[in-house]
């Protein structure tokens, strides 16, 4: 009888995990809801950014639109911190920390292992048409929107065939005018902003 019991018991705890963990895959290839308010920035549109970003015209420029409390966010920190240290010396990268919470640059940094720039300025992603995160917006020397989307159709980004950010990376580096990406790269997946409500 216990080890019908015991056997029963491992059943159920088995299944509420398999079952725990494919609810999280499906919630997870939902798109993010478009917000009442977006308005849509199109390929191609100049981006006017400000400050020291307004002044860097020697390189394209990677923002990375991230929330440290964003599981999405953190299933994509290996991959990202790859493009930086695979195209960093040809791509000005960025963190964009779009959080409700109080962190700082270096926090950031030191919990992430990053040496780059971290800013938090939430009208960087209203300029780009950002609404969730992870998110990638590559821009051109001329500070113009050449993508905007998702890292990979993958949870972990571990996809080669649908690493989306470094198409778009290896397309502007070698003069690409205009690479056509499918729904799954542009259509937003992750955490809502301001708050990780998925």
């Amino acid at each position: 009888m216990r080890k019908i019991l015991l056997v029963s018991w491992l059943t159920l705890l088995l299944s509420a995990v398999v079952a725990l963990f494919w609810y999280n895959e499906w919630v997870y290839h939902l798109p993010t809801p478009i917000p009442k308010n977006y308005k849509p920035v199109d390929q191609g549109k100049f981006i006017e950014l400000s400050g020291a970003l307004a002044a860097n015209h020697t390189q394209p420029m990677f923002l990375h639109f991230f929330n440290p409390d964003c599981p999405c966010s953190r299933f994509n920190i290996t991959n990202f911190k790859s493009l930086v240290k695979s195209y960093g010396h040809r791509v000005k990268f960025i963190v964009v920390v779009m959080n409700n919470k109080f962190y700082t640059a270096k926090q950031i940094q030191d919990k992430f292992d990053l040496d780059i720039p971290v800013l938090f300025d939430a009208s960087i992603a209203t300029l780009c048409g950002v609404y969730s995160t992870p998110q990638a917006v590559l821009l051109d020397q001329d500070h113009k929107l050449y993508y905007r989307g998702n890292y990979n159709s993958s949870r972990y980004c571990t996809d080669e065939k649908t690493s989306y950010a470094k198409m778009a990376i290896e397309g502007l580096l070698h003069d690409h005018e205009k690479i056509v990406f499918n729904q799954l790269a542009l259509r937003a997946y992750g955490c809502q902003l301001p708050n990780c409500t998925k």
